[in-house]
């Protein structure tokens, strides 16, 4: 029951972010946008660091392994993983008109949730491999600990849901269908989170690598989106104020709860 609850609350944080489409009328302020993508940013760096990548260093300790190979192989082949899917998955971020990945028809909407959902799928993935590992109960990890990252990602996936859903409607889409696109890109993320835990549950001695495996994906999207689009335009200073403060929120919940 715990770790169902668990794993839906990265969930929720996505369908509240979403339907601030019904209680704004223009589209996000620009400065608040970067603001909002910088700290969804420093979340993500913060999660991969204290609670997948050392609690990775420690197992494989625990587990007699050299201390920093699971976590470097985990970690490069969860920069290919999400590197390959960028190629493969059609999609469009936000503020640019070129299509990424195979070529489709799908509609300029549908890419873009598209696009969010790409990048849901680590954060889902971390969620459950840490949920994976409190089932082990010979992991190290805490419920605590795993409730922390699962705050830490519902609390950045708040101001991206908002991002996703506001600028459909800008772009002429109902609300409701606003609303519903922006928490369908979230819902990706309770599905990544079940199917690792399928994979690494049963498998006490792969889960060093798929903790780093997911803060690899993680890292991927914030180097090559989050970061990006939060320094777009004047006052990029803006975007690094935000990283620092999502990096401080979720280093200071996952000691204080982990």
């Amino acid at each position: 029951m715990n770790t169902a609850i668990g794993l839906l609350i990265p969930f929720l944080g996505t369908m509240l972010g979403s339907a601030m489409v019904f209680f704004m009328r223009k589209e996000i302020n620009k400065k608040l946008e970067r603001l909002l993508l910088g700290f969804a940013a420093g979340v993500m760096i913060a999660a991969s660091i204290w609670s997948l990548l050392i609690p990775a260093m420690d197992m494989a300790e625990e587990q007699g392994e050299i201390t920093w190979l699971p976590a470097a192989i985990g970690f490069s082949l969860g920069i290919l993983f999400l590197l390959a899917l960028d190629h493969i998955i059609p999609h469009l971020h936000l503020k640019k008109s070129k299509p990424e990945g195979i070529k489709s028809k799908l509609k300029n909407s549908t890419m873009m949730v598209l696009a969010v959902t790409l990048h849901n799928i680590p954060e889902g993935m971390a969620t459950g491999v840490v949920f994976a590992g409190l089932m082990t109960q010979n992991s190290g990890i805490t419920f605590a600990g795993a409730l922390a990252l699962a705050i830490g990602i519902a609390i950045q996936n708040f101001p991206e849901g908002a991002i996703i859903s506001m600028p459909l409607r800008a772009e002429g889409v109902s609300k409701p269908k606003a609303f519903l696109y922006g928490m369908l890109s979230g819902i990706v993320e309770p599905i990544a989170a079940a199917v690792t835990i399928l994979i690494t549950s049963t498998v006490l001695p792969i889960l060093p690598y798929i903790l780093s495996f997911a803060a690899g994906a993680m890292i991927y999207v914030v180097v090559e989106e989050l970061i990006p689009e939060a320094q777009e335009g004047e006052h990029s200073d803006i975007g690094t104020i935000g990283v620092a403060i999502g990096f401080v929120l979720m280093m200071v919940l996952d000691i204080a709860l982990g």
